[in-house]
C-alpha cells in the first residue's frame, strides 16, 4: 500500500481528520441518540459501552476519520477506509455515521465525492458493507452509483456478524 488511509481530505463544508482518543466524547455525542442506529445491525451503538467498542475498532484500524463540519467546527459523525486488498487493488469505504441533526443535507455525498475522488488516485475498486435493513444508506450507495453485488454476514470489529449489502464503485464508473 503506497498511500495514506488517513490523508487529510476537506472542501469548504467538511473535514476530515484522523480519528483521535481525544474525540471519543464529541463523536459519542453525536452516536448517542438511539435512531442513529435503528437501521443498523448493532442497534444498540447508541450506549456507552457499546460505542466504546467501535470507537476502540475505528482507532486499531489507523484508517477512521471524525467528519467536521467546517462553519460550525463541530464533529458531526465517522468514517473510515479498511481491508486495503491488493491482489485485487481494492479497498472499503465504511462504519460512517452522522448524528441525527446533520441527516438530509448532504454530507454523506460530499464525504463519500471526497473520499473516493482521493482514493481513485491508488485503487481500482471501492467496496462498501450496508447492513441489509439499513434502507436509508443502501438508498445513498444507489444514489451513488455504486453496484450491489450480494448479501454476505459481515462481523464487525468485536460484533457478532450480520447480514449486509455489498455495495462496489469501479474507478472506471467514477466521475
Amino acid at each position: 500500500m503506497n498511500f495514506s488511509v488517513q490523508q487529510e481530505l476537506s472542501n469548504d463544508n467538511v473535514l476530515l481528520k484522523p480519528l483521535k482518543e481525544s474525540d471519543f466524547e464529541d463523536l459519542f455525542l453525536q452516536a448517542s441518540d438511539e435512531e442513529v442506529w435503528n437501521q443498523h445491525p448493532n442497534k444498540n451503538r447508541y450506549k456507552r459501552e457499546v460505542f466504546e467498542n467501535f470507537f476502540n475498532g475505528a482507532l486499531e484500524s489507523k484508517g477512521a476519520f471524525v467528519i467536521i463540519d467546517k462553519p460550525s467546527n463541530k464533529i458531526i459523525g465517522s468514517t473510515r477506509f479498511y481491508d486495503f486488498n491488493a491482489e485485487d487493488n481494492s479497498i472499503f469505504i465504511g462504519y460512517t455515521f452522522y448524528g441525527k441533526n446533520f441527516w438530509g443535507k448532504n454530507y454523506n455525498s460530499q464525504v463519500k465525492k471526497l473520499m473516493l475522488d482521493y482514493i481513485f488516485q491508488f485503487v481500482d475498486s471501492v467496496n462498501f458493507h450496508v447492513g441489509s435493513e439499513n434502507f436509508r444508506s443502501r438508498r445513498a450507495m444507489e444514489k451513488l452509483g455504486a453496484k450491489n453485488i450480494g448479501e454476505l454476514d459481515v462481523a464487525y470489529f468485536g460484533e457478532d456478524s450480520k447480514m449486509n449489502v455489498l455495495y462496489r464503485i469501479g474507478k472506471e464508473d467514477w466521475d
